[in-house]
């Protein structure tokens, strides 16, 4: 452990060079990784200097049976959420995303759940997604109409039992939703 801790020191005042570590990344064959920092806060600012930084909201819905509406997209079920427009507030576009991507009319939008961040390939570049998640409600429960030109093929109410089900095929940052709420 100290020639690692060592080795990051020397990352950190040397400059942590975030697209190598991310291109060595895809080379590798494990699916997790652990990126350890003794100031996680300036080896993050470090890393959104390097990236793009796209912003984007979304809402875990429940409805009047207290099930929640989850999404299946890219073969995996996820939760609504899209970028924010240019100029547009990120509480608006949360509900804007939620109303286009399932066809339905939110009622309320609550309390901030939490805030997610992942990176992607966007073209040449590497992408820094930071998502704004809120707590929301709709009326009744209303029937789901999936945006399809958006890749979703299906929108599902589901129950809170039945939550642990969907979270074996979906995204690390949907759990971290899941956790915020307390569902898993």
């Amino acid at each position: 452990m100290p020639n690692q801790i060592r080795e990051i020191q020397q990352l950190e005042t040397e400059g942590f060079d975030f697209l190598t570590f991310y291109k060595n990344l895809k080379k590798s064959k494990s699916n997790n990784y652990f990126l350890q920092s003794l100031n996680p806060k300036q080896t993050f600012k470090t890393i959104k200097k390097r990236l793009t930084v796209i912003k984007a909201a979304g809402g875990l819905v429940s409805n009047a049976k207290g099930e929640f509406l989850f999404i299946f997209r890219n073969k995996k079920w996820d939760l609504p959420k899209g970028k924010v427009e240019k100029e547009e507030k990120i509480k608006v576009a949360a509900v804007r995303e939620v109303e286009e991507e399932c066809g339905v009319k939110v009622e309320t939008r609550d309390k901030l759940l939490c805030k997610t961040y992942h990176v992607y390939e966007l073209g040449q570049k590497v992408i820094l997604k930071r998502t704004n998640w809120y707590k929301m409600t709709v009326k009744n429960s209303p029937k789901l109409v999936p945006q399809t030109e958006e890749g979703i093929t299906e929108a599902a109410w589901v129950a809170p039992l039945n939550v642990p089900a969907k979270t074996t095929n979906t995204y690390p940052a949907i759990l971290d939703v899941l956790r915020a709420d307390s569902l898993i």
